[in-house]
């Protein structure tokens, strides 16, 4: 099972996501969406909470509401954590998440410790847990099936966007053989009013020419 809770501390709300047990923690850490963010306590044992990102936000630029909350959420599910002040928060990406074979159940590495970033939590916000808490839904989740659809939807959007600058592509080209054939037409006709503008010469200069 996966709990899900909604963070009203931007607009739009957050999801936010976390299994119930480590076993559950194993398949989020398999089926996370490769732009979640994932949080734990640093050298503690917590829950493995994720945040859905939303369009147009980075994994190091949450905003500072949002970050507080993912923060207390995994500290209040921290069994060690939660009685502690002063702990240390560590997210990164989930697609920065590394699990070897040797590795225990819910136990996880970095594929670059570069993109791991910390935050102080000083005490418990009672306030921003209860808050949180009140939107908890706890739901199964067939996550190879969301896996699935979660691609399909992304290689639409991909598609969509290739036929899009394809599209593109073409009236630009339009334009320019256009806007060339029209260069061209104007130096054709300018050509022909030059020409058009040279003097005739009378009878008498044609015979003067003979002469």
């Amino acid at each position: 099972m996966v709990l899900f809770f909604t963070s009203t501390a931007v607009d739009p709300p957050v999801t936010i996501y976390m299994g119930k047990d480590k076993f559950e923690n194993e398949d989020l850490i398999k089926y996370a969406w490769p732009q979640d963010v994932w949080f734990h306590v640093d050298k503690l044992s917590s829950a493995h909470v994720y945040v859905r990102m939303p369009e147009g936000m980075t994994w190091d630029a949450i905003p500072e509401p949002l970050l507080v909350d993912c923060a207390q959420l995994v500290k209040a599910n921290s069994i060690e954590g939660n009685k502690k002040d002063n702990i240390t928060i560590i997210w990164t990406p989930a697609d920065n998440l590394k699990k070897t074979g040797d590795m225990a159940v819910g136990q996880v590495s970095f594929h670059n410790d570069k993109r791991v970033k910390r935050t102080h939590v000083a005490k418990r916000e009672n306030v921003i847990v209860n808050r949180l808490n009140k939107t908890k839904v706890e739901r199964q989740v067939d996550h190879e099936q969301e896996r699935v659809d979660r691609i399909k939807k992304e290689n639409a959007v991909k598609r969509a966007a290739a036929a899009q600058k394809k599209k593109a592509d073409a009236e630009l080209a339009r334009a320019r053989e256009a806007e060339k054939a029209a260069r061209s037409y104007d130096t054709l006709f300018s050509g022909e009013d030059e020409e058009e503008q040279e003097p005739k010469k009378s009878v008498q200069e044609m015979m003067d020419d003979f002469m």
